[in-house]
């Protein structure tokens, strides 16, 4: 089928095995085109054999979409955990976008983002759930608190103030070095009881600036 601009498609972003949708914005004269994801990403020059035309079935937009659990799909803007890059620990963050292959785009607490990340990678936080996670812990953990914690999950503590409490149970922590974390795990987490209030020696060493 003949590329044109304006078709909707589907690519091999960078050549890569898995394809993304997006929109044709421009057909050059050695056959390639230039490429819109619906993610936003833009790509130039792809090969025609790494594109293959959606034929208008995303019109309506819902015979490709993910099997719905009755509206406990993932919807924009819901809290989450999920794997970066589809690997290791699963981290907290909330959904920036639902894709039309049934993938989400995660923006992440720490600020890192990740586009088409599996559902199988995604844990999605029920509302209704997010009252028990944070009474996991002996003691509720509340904004301007005196903590320490255990500073990117590493075995040392560090004394800090929370800034702010999560809905999923995690905080925010500004250290006494002037160092910031957000979405620490409680269990990462210790409260202080006022004992720390001579701004403790055990600051993390400084990285010099």
């Amino acid at each position: 089928q003949k590329l044109e601009v304006d078709m909707k498609v589907e690519a091999r972003y960078r050549g890569k095995s898995k394809y993304y949708p997006g929109i044709i914005s421009r057909v050059r004269l050695n056959g390639t085109v230039d490429i819109n994801y619906d993610d936003g990403e833009k790509e130039l020059g792809v090969k025609p054999e790494f594109v293959r035309v959606l034929e208008d079935r995303g019109r309506g937009r819902s015979s490709k979409s993910p099997k719905k659990r009755s509206s406990r799909g993932p919807r924009v803007g819901q809290k989450c955990t999920a794997q970066f890059k589809g690997k290791g620990k699963f981290y907290p963050g909330k959904i920036a976008k639902v894709n039309s292959d049934g993938t989400v785009n995660v923006d992440f607490d720490d600020g890192d983002k990740d586009r088409y990340v599996d559902m199988r990678s995604v844990k999605l936080e029920d509302d209704d759930d997010d009252d028990d996670e944070t009474d996991t812990n002996d003691q509720k953990l509340e904004v301007d608190m005196k903590v320490e914690a255990r500073y990117r999950g590493k075995s040392k503590y560090y004394p800090g103030i929370i800034s702010r409490v999560r809905l999923n149970g995690t905080v925010d922590i500004n250290y006494d070095d002037g160092e910031k974390e957000l979405g620490v795990k409680p269990e990462f987490v210790r409260v202080l009881e006022d004992r720390g209030r001579g701004r403790s020696s055990k600051s993390p060493k400084k990285r010099s600036s």
